[in-house]
């Protein structure tokens, strides 16, 4: 069902409202110092969209994994540089819920904005607690979802206030920056221009397993990359040394082969070393040369041009996991080719599609991030809606039809 989305919502419906946005501000520290802006950068135009029209802004995030209130993890120096960047006073309150909370928001004014602190520090949060949710949901009367990185988590700021919300009467709508991630993510999987091609890394097929069953009906090639593509191997007799394998998931790989045929591209070398972090040079070896003591680091360079060619070949990519263990540069090479080659492919006229940090991590070493058509925030969310599993999230939102009439 389509969702309310905030670009189709009336101005005059914002102006003076309270509105609750969720966004992703979930961004590294180090010294408590900011250290990639990427996430802030990405909730902007919603922040600015919803002041700039009278709106007062309560934004609410996430920031780590505290275990309760930890001041290593408060959200106050995120609203510091999501002051500088905004172009406008951007004020922090040290409590999510409470009477701070609510004297801090009942202090706003039309086009203020205001960062609640950390939503993990509130027990309720991870549980969607109906109390702390409808707490969170205070008085708003619009809730903005923009966090595409956490709509797969039913959490009380993601799922449990848009519902409190719209119970009441209000609006729960999509934010700029997840009205962009669902239309790309969307188009690429119900009417993409073929062949279509996948690309698929990560560690583990037990992970995978659901976007690989729901991809495979839809795509002309499937590449497998990463350490799923061990197991891969090892279904086809091949011995793989002391590589990360999961040797009950056997079974499940050869069911994907047999049912995937010559869709299902699979590496045909790999680079491989008797240690993997960094301290042993590795060597190309082939599915039957791995010796006893070595493990599988990366793809190798006949497997690079393999998937190269195929991804040449594409008019749509979707990319999701590294090719290797990319934070190590003795065993990056793979997925930074991957990176190049959908590029590549890009400037060729395909539209291509990433998810997950890594492989946004690796658009970007290998400097091909404004070459890439859409880059997506969220990587678990994204495997969710590849997978074609509700996004909890996204369900909770108005559906486009409670916009009618709203505003006239």
């Amino acid at each position: 069902m389509p969702k309310a989305r905030l670009s189709e919502l009336p101005d005059e419906v914002i102006e003076g409202c309270t509105v609750l946005v969720r966004v992703d501000l979930n961004v590294p520290l180090e010294e408590g110092e900011v250290t990639d802006d990427t996430r802030i950068d990405a909730a902007l135009p919603t922040l600015r969209y919803l002041a700039d029209r009278g709106g007062r802004v309560v934004v609410t995030s996430h920031l780590g994994r505290p275990a309760g209130r930890d001041p290593a993890f408060s959200l106050r120096p995120v609203a510091a540089r999501l002051d500088e960047k905004l172009g406008r006073p951007v004020s922090f309150v040290g409590r999510t819920v409470g009477e701070d909370a609510r004297a801090a928001i009942g202090g706003l004014g039309p086009g203020d904005v205001l960062v609640l602190e950390n939503t993990r520090f509130e027990a309720g949060e991870t549980d969607n607690d109906p109390e702390f949710a409808a707490e969170l949901a205070g008085s708003a009367d619009l809730f903005v979802q923009d966090a595409f990185g956490t709509v797969h988590r039913a959490h009380a700021s993601t799922a449990g206030a848009a519902t409190v919300i719209r119970e009441r009467g209000g609006l729960a709508v999509a934010g700029l920056l997840l009205e962009k991630e669902l239309r790309w993510l969307g188009d690429a999987l119900e009417d993409p221009d073929r062949p279509f091609v996948s690309i698929l890394g990560g560690a583990k097929i037990s992970g995978k397993i659901d976007v690989v069953s729901a991809l495979l009906p839809r795509v002309d090639r499937l590449l497998i990359g990463g350490a799923m593509a061990n197991t891969f191997w090892l279904a086809r007799g091949h011995a793989v040394g002391t590589s990360l394998v999961e040797p009950d998931r056997v079974d499940v790989a050869r069911e994907i082969m047999e049912a995937a045929g010559d869709r299902l591209l699979l590496p045909v070398d790999a680079r491989v070393a008797t240690a993997l972090d960094g301290s042993v040079t590795p060597r190309v070896a082939g599915p039957d040369g791995i010796a006893e003591d070595e493990a599988i680091g990366d793809i190798g360079p006949e497997t690079e041009k393999l998937y190269a060619a195929a991804i040449a070949s594409a008019a749509t990519v979707v990319w999701n996991g590294p090719a290797g263990i990319f934070e190590e540069r003795a065993f990056a090479a793979g997925t930074l080719a991957l990176a190049r080659a959908v590029a590549d492919a890009t400037d060729g006229g395909a539209v291509s599609v990433i998810g997950g940090g890594d492989s946004a991590r690796a658009a970007a070493v290998a400097g091909v991030t404004d070459r890439i058509t859409h880059i997506s925030t969220g990587g678990g969310a994204s495997l969710t809606f590849l997978a074609g599993e509700a996004l909890p999230g996204v369900e909770a939102l108005s559906a486009a039809e409670d916009l009618a009439g709203v505003g006239a």
